[in-house]
């Protein structure tokens, strides 16, 4: 059984020929990004929307709801490279960053949950979802992470760098699905969000991660007062940064400019994109 349902992606562009060739992993082909959304209306569905559900959906639902709508739109960008070649997935997974504390070191730890077919699930089943993973995750009842963690808790220093190109050759680049030894299925998903706002930041930007294949990464900060021009006159408004890192091998001005006005467009607009709240 394979690890990630895949398709190769015909017909690539000299241009992307190129930038494959040019770049030989993604420690240096990193290209970033930031844009300033209006965040008024996002703020008042949000409080609506746990006011009619009781659900504490966050700006990081939203974003995970709308990135996914943008890769649905730009399907070009929901890829991964394997053998130096385009592969397009057939599923949009969004990989949420996890603070969670080491019950040996009390340390706190980042791990990470990755909800699958976002495009296709409502904020409410999106939130139920994310809800109960992170929960697992967080009490340490996901058993391929865990084991995952204490596996990599014993190794040695000096071999974990061979050992995560390894197991990226094989659950990528061979694309096999390694469940049966302990290693999570596509454990990183399409994107990585995470939500720098929610430590009072309001601008980062955060690495490619190599092992993981993940193409594009945004991190999303604190939404903030803001003085605006509106119509000629100045007033305050909610504003909030988002900052994109991402694959050029994969990726260009192209791509980001198309998932761009999706995601301001679903953010700034969320009642009529997000689910109906009725009267």
């Amino acid at each position: 059984m394979a690890n990630i349902e895949l398709t190769p992606k015909e017909n690539l562009s000299s241009f992307r020929r190129i930038a494959i060739g040019t770049w030989r992993d993604a420690y240096d082909p990193s290209v970033y990004g930031s844009m300033s959304v209006r965040m008024d209306d996002a703020v008042r569905y949000i409080d609506e929307f746990r006011k009619k559900t009781g659900k504490r959906v966050t700006v990081t639902h939203l974003m995970a709801k709308a990135t996914a709508a943008a890769l649905a739109k730009m399907p070009d960008a929901n890829a991964i490279l394997r053998w130096n070649r385009p592969y397009l997935r057939k599923h949009i997974g969004v990989f949420f960053q996890v603070a969670m504390e080491d019950e040996e070191t009390k340390e706190i730890d980042l791990s990470g949950a990755t909800v699958f077919d976002v495009d296709g699930k409502s904020l409410a089943e999106l939130y139920d979802d994310f809800d109960a993973k992170v929960k697992k995750v967080r009490a340490h009842q996901d058993q391929s992470l865990e084991k995952t963690r204490s596996t990599f808790k014993l190794i040695p220093f000096f071999l974990l760098n061979a050992v995560l190109r390894l197991i990226s050759f094989f659950t990528y680049t061979l694309n096999l699905d390694l469940r049966r030894l302990g290693l999570p299925k596509d454990p990183f998903g399409s994107v990585m969000i995470t939500n720098i706002g929610s430590l009072g930041l309001e601008e980062a930007y955060v690495p490619l991660v190599p092992y993981s294949r993940v193409p594009l990464l945004l991190a999303v900060g604190a939404v903030r007062d803001t003085p605006i021009v509106e119509e000629g006159q100045v007033k305050v408004g909610k504003v909030m940064r988002i900052h994109a890192t991402f694959d050029h091998r994969l990726l260009d001005g192209t791509h980001a400019a198309i998932m761009s006005k999706v995601l301001t467009a679903w953010m700034e607009h969320p009642y009529e994109h997000f689910d109906k709240l009725g009267d």
